[in-house]
């Protein structure tokens, strides 16, 4: 199958809309493995500024103590969707699991009318559904991946990736 390929003209004339769709344990996990973290705050800004991102929507498990964390994604521009999570007992410790792959994908389709280019923030083949969906419509606008490897199923569009790391001086939390 061939790729689509397509150029971005902004002008005052013409609003175009770009929506970023967030896997926040991919994008956490994926930064901290790479030895570094993540500052929220910079990244919605950079998203805004290079992207022309209007609406992002950062998916997560929803953990009560992390409250004020949620206050402050919503407070940097983050439209922050909640999904119950687990807590799976193994060897005498809890883990927690919120898979948020169902919500991301069902709410880039509910918005689908709203925006005329989506942004992908995961390296996981899960989302190749939609990467592909989005492509075939003309409305894939990049695939920011936050690990050095990421899944084969997202290699057909290789020209829309991105590496986080490439942006680690703007996006990097400072101590």
């Amino acid at each position: 199958m061939k790729n689509k390929i397509h150029t971005f003209a902004y002008s005052a004339k013409t609003k175009t809309r770009t929506f970023a769709f967030i896997d926040s344990q991919n994008l956490n996990l994926g930064v901290l493995s790479q030895g570094w973290a993540l500052d929220y705050e910079r990244f919605r800004i950079l998203l805004k500024d290079k992207y022309k991102v209007s609406e992002a929507y950062l998916f997560v498990g929803y953990i009560p103590k992390n409250d004020k964390l949620y206050s402050n994604l919503q407070r940097f521009g983050y439209t922050v969707i909640f999904k119950p999570v687990l807590e799976i007992y193994q060897n005498r410790s809890v883990k927690i699991k919120g898979n948020i792959d169902a919500e991301l994908v069902l709410h880039a389709m509910i918005e689908y009318r709203r925006y005329d280019y989506g942004i992908i923030v995961s390296g996981d083949g899960d989302f190749h559904c939609l990467v592909e969906y989005w492509n075939k419509n003309g409305k894939l606008r990049k695939i920011i991946v936050p690990n050095k490897k990421y899944s084969s199923l997202l290699r057909p569009y290789s020209q829309y990736i991105v590496n986080i790391d490439l942006f680690r001086e703007k996006v990097e939390r400072r101590k």
